[in-house]
């Protein structure tokens, strides 16, 4: 095997970290568009969350005028104005619940990760809800940043009790004498 195949887990290293310069223990997990700058707010992580929340609020501008065209379709097409009231309420309601879930699911994890799959649909045709939250919260905080920091924090104070009540190499312990 070639040092190029090599994982860091195969190869050798300081006993501190992984060869690649790493710190031990857990790692932060990435967020998407911030990666790990989450975490200590470099790599211009304010002008991130300042172009997300732009960027989710000219979507979700583009993605209503999208909306505009189709119900003024209906229109012209004559459907009458039940369907056209429906169509309405439907996109309204499915914008609302996207726009729950969604921020919802920056805070916690999803209790049911079935339920939360079963509502994938009802979320992409509410994406206006979505990209709605997803600006709201780029105002707040890298969206999720609150809930991956308390388990990134749980995860960092777990470990570091476990590390300290080590007392080093096993191996290297005198065995007790018997009597």
């Amino acid at each position: 095997m070639s040092d190029d195949e090599q994982t860091p887990s195969t190869t050798g290293g300081s006993t501190g970290g992984t060869p690649t310069g790493t710190p031990a223990g857990p790692q932060p997990e990435e967020i998407r568009f911030f990666g790990t700058t989450w975490v200590d707010h470099s790599g211009n992580y304010t002008l991130r969350r300042i172009g997300l929340a732009v960027g989710s609020l000219a979507a979700a501008v583009a993605a209503c005028f999208v909306l505009r065209f189709a119900y003024e379709g209906l229109e012209i097409a004559d459907v009458g104005g039940i369907v056209n009231m429906l169509v309405v309420l439907m996109f309204a309601v499915c914008s609302a619940i996207a726009f729950r879930k969604t921020w919802e699911g920056f805070v916690r994890r999803p209790a049911d990760p079935a339920r939360e799959e079963s509502l994938r649909s009802l979320k992409a045709i509410g994406f206006i809800g979505s990209l709605l939250a997803y600006c709201a919260r780029c105002f707040v905080e890298a969206p999720g940043e609150k809930l991956r920091r308390a388990e990134y924090d749980t995860a960092r104070a777990q470990y570091e009790k476990r590390r300290g009540t080590r007392t080093g190499n096993p191996s290297a312990r005198k065995k007790p004498k018997r009597k």
